[in-house]
């Protein structure tokens, strides 16, 4: 017999170092032992992959809550502002961010429910992530298949949305119901000198929409502000068009909610960042973070690599090169599809947190 080659045998026998004993071993959910779903998610941790990511933005999403329990001093409550929405509610400032798919989808609902219960203190989101609310409102979205032939769709006026379906016939409900909102808010402007912007356009939408399910009913209600840095990029937009010919002259200021929205981090004791997608919504709420030399906790939940260099896949560590993030948070990035694992993160955190503080 042949002896084995050595150089094989040293390259495959190789001896390892020794990992530290507080290491976390590799261990997923033992169904055994029946099913117990916090014990499952709790396993998450663990499990490896993006199971991992996801129970350490469980883990960061209740240090957010944690921190937002703790009173405020009366220093702390002194926020210098005269703005209502910049007056200091919590320890931590949450800022949620959100494109406009998920609005589309049932995430609206879940959105909503943080909404509803002031979990949040703001909002960021795209012209879709407002229209798709208010026009649920006023006519259902579908359910179809990501398989359908845009061109027959096309035919039938049917708008797809991913394996979602929009009738045309919604946009035009919407129009009917905006267009009135559009005049008066231009004669506000014009008798009483209002100046619009557009979180305060939403704040009116919301106010006027009077259904429970919106999600701005709740945002209004509850006096959280909704940024849009592209509120015209979207069936708003286009009746925003459509009304600058038949009624000219609405003005609508972006500045001061830059303003609005960069003075909330600012002012906030400790700020924090839920994500849910990427584009203008996630450099937004990080840009505004920046002013503040960057958030004390982060979590990120989309698809997108940063190999394209682009913002919307850059990872939380790209972010704190910049300021967005400080240097000693433990930020969190899911590289997952928000419809999987938002309802997932909710449930573990934002749920069983009110849950408790109502039985209290």
């Amino acid at each position: 017999m042949s002896e084995e080659p050595k150089i094989a045998k040293d390259a495959i026998l190789k001896r390892s170092e020794q990992i530290p004993s507080d290491t976390p071993q590799i261990k997923g959910y033992d169904f055994n032992n029946g099913i117990d779903y916090t014990k499952l998610f709790d396993c998450y941790k663990t499990t490896g992959f993006q199971a991992t990511n996801l129970g350490e933005a469980i883990n960061e999403i209740n240090r957010i809550l944690d921190c937002r329990s703790l009173p405020l001093t009366e220093e702390e409550k002194d926020s210098h502002e005269t703005d209502e929405f910049i007056k200091r509610k919590y320890k931590c400032t949450l800022f949620l961010g959100f494109t406009s798919n998920l609005v589309s989808s049932g995430l609206r609902e879940t959105i909503r429910f943080l909404v509803e219960h002031q979990m949040v203190d703001c909002l960021v989101t795209t012209a879709g992530g407002v229209e798709e609310d208010l026009i649920k409102c006023l006519a259902p979205t579908f359910l179809g298949s990501f398989e359908l032939s845009g061109r027959l769709l096309r035919e039938r006026g049917i708008n797809r949305i991913g394996n979602l379906l929009v009738p045309n016939d919604n946009y035009c409900k919407f129009e009917d119901w905006l267009m009135p909102l559009l005049d008066e808010m231009l004669e506000e402007q014009k008798v009483k000198g209002i100046a619009w912007s557009p979180s305060r356009v939403i704040q009116r939408l919301g106010e006027r929409i009077n259904d429970t399910s919106s999600i701005y009913y709740w945002a209004a209600k509850n006096r959280i502000p909704v940024f849009c840095p592209a509120l015209t990029d979207g069936s708003l937009g286009d009746m925003m068009y459509f009304h600058s010919f038949r009624n000219p002259g609405l003005v609508i200021d972006i500045l001061s909610d830059l303003r609005r929205l960069n003075s909330m981090a600012v002012k906030a004791v400790k700020s924090g960042m839920l994500i849910l997608g990427g584009g203008v919504v996630k450099h937004h709420i990080c840009n505004a973070n920046l002013m503040r030399n960057g958030a004390d906790y982060c979590v990120f939940v989309n698809t997108a690599s940063e190999f394209d260099g682009s913002d919307s896949g850059a990872r939380p560590d790209e972010a704190i090169s910049w300021g967005k993030i400080r240097k000693d948070a433990r930020p969190v990035k899911v590289y997952a599809e928000a419809s999987l694992v938002l309802p997932i993160i909710v449930a573990e955190t934002f749920a069983k947190y009110l849950l408790r503080k109502n039985k209290k």
